[in-house]
């Protein structure tokens, strides 16, 4: 039999402790060991020849050691460790080799030629090398800077759906869907690119995406609108003419926008921030109900089409929604995207409606009104679109 496998079996903790030390890479002389048993300890008196137990903790001489072991195993501790622990490393060689790729892995992307044809991403890699490593790994990171710089080199992109470019340039539809890593590496170099601050919710995101020439797919992207007419002959103005005369809502597609040429609207249309002002129109006003749109909430690309669309051919978008935190914000971006004009957000609006209702929530500061977001976080309550709506159509009617 093997003279090392002839070793006691009490031996164990010995061995895992040299075999700790040995792999640091470090001059080792002395080892300390425990805690041990009164077995094992039994056993380490035996190997060395000592005349008493060594303790729980004892801090073994390796030259001794290696005496012991040569005399009754033929070998010194690094081979005997090596054959029944496992290879000895070398954590210090490793550390260094270590550094040596962290700073290979930066400066291949600090001198990246995407980098440096755009210097306003120096701020971008400086939070790419803050954030560090990516699962402590220089390949999985330098493999996910890599996706992203490719992606970076392919924009600002010709209008083409997100899944579509993520397909050509990552053979991914879903490479770079929403909370993707390669994503948000993406969003954040896009943002110093604009000189924005980072997109902190999904329509923050989809602006980025459509500002860098992404655009939704052009058929999951779309815009509720109702008693609208757009005449011409094109795809939207039969859409449109069709649902007034059934007295229904018109569900327009990004793609159905992208196919019309618009070049005559209403003089005013009405925007509204829920679906459920235009059922209640609907309701109430069949085939001859007035020029409405609604956001469904933060705008789609589809939305911000149509919006557009109508302001450039001279259509006055007078824009409502929830007197809360996020229709607020929801209202602010309306307006700067698409030139719509607030109506009925000010502060008297609010204030004259405001009840019992749910909170509502962190109110920013828009530009139309300094005091209304004060008096939003004052008094605490949201007042919905829908509680205000029968007005507001009363108010639509009653213009001549």
């Amino acid at each position: 039999m093997d003279p090392v496998g002839r070793l006691p079996e009490a031996l164990a903790p010995v061995w895992q402790a040299v075999h700790a030390r040995l792999s640091s890479g470090l001059p080792v002389t002395r080892v300390r060991v425990g805690p041990l048993d009164s077995e094992q300890q039994t056993a380490v008196a035996d190997l060395l020849g000592l005349a008493q137990f060594p303790g729980q903790y004892p801090s073994l001489s390796l030259a001794h050691l290696d005496e012991a072991l040569r005399e009754v195993a033929g070998v010194g501790a690094r081979e005997v460790v090596a054959q029944l622990v496992g290879p000895i490393g070398n954590r210090a060689e490793d550390r260094r080799t270590a550094a040596e790729a962290r700073v290979s892995l930066w400066e291949w992307l600090d001198s990246h030629p995407v980098i440096t044809a755009q210097p306003a991403l120096r701020s971008w890699t400086a939070g790419v090398r803050r954030a560090g490593l990516i699962e402590s790994s220089v390949e999985r990171t330098r493999l996910e800077l890599e996706r992203a710089l490719r992606v970076l080199s392919e924009l600002p992109a010709a209008g083409v759906p997100l899944p579509v470019f993520a397909d050509s340039v990552l053979d991914a539809t879903h490479a770079l869907d929403d909370g993707t890593r390669t994503a948000n590496l993406v969003l954040k170099a896009l943002a110093e690119i604009y000189d924005v601050p980072p997109p902190s919710d999904a329509p923050g995101r989809r602006a980025l995406w459509e500002r860098a020439g992404i655009a939704d797919d052009e058929l999951s992207s779309t815009v509720l609108a109702a008693g609208l007419q757009l005449p011409g002959d094109h795809v939207v103005g039969r859409i449109l003419q069709a649902c007034q005369d059934a007295g229904a809502a018109a569900v327009l597609t990004l793609q159905h926008l992208r196919a019309s040429k618009l070049t005559a609207a209403p003089d005013k249309v009405w925007v509204f921030e829920n679906p459920s002002v235009l059922a209640l129109a609907l309701a109430r006003f069949g085939s001859s109900c007035p020029p409405l749109i609604c956001t469904s909430g933060w705008p789609s690309s589809a939305g911000v089409a149509l919006l557009k669309q109508l302001a450039q051919i001279g259509t006055t978008l007078c824009y409502h929604g929830d007197f809360d935190g996020d229709g607020l914000r929801i209202a602010a971006n309306v307006v700067a995207r698409t030139g719509a004009k607030p109506w009925r957000m000010t502060s008297a609006d609010y204030l004259s409606a405001v009840a019992d209702g749910p909170a509502a929530g962190r109110a920013t500061p828009v530009p139309w009104d300094a005091e209304l977001a004060n008096h939003l976080t004052e008094q605490g309550k949201t007042v919905p679109e829908e509680r205000v709506a029968n007005g507001l159509l009363d108010e639509i009617i009653a213009l001549p």
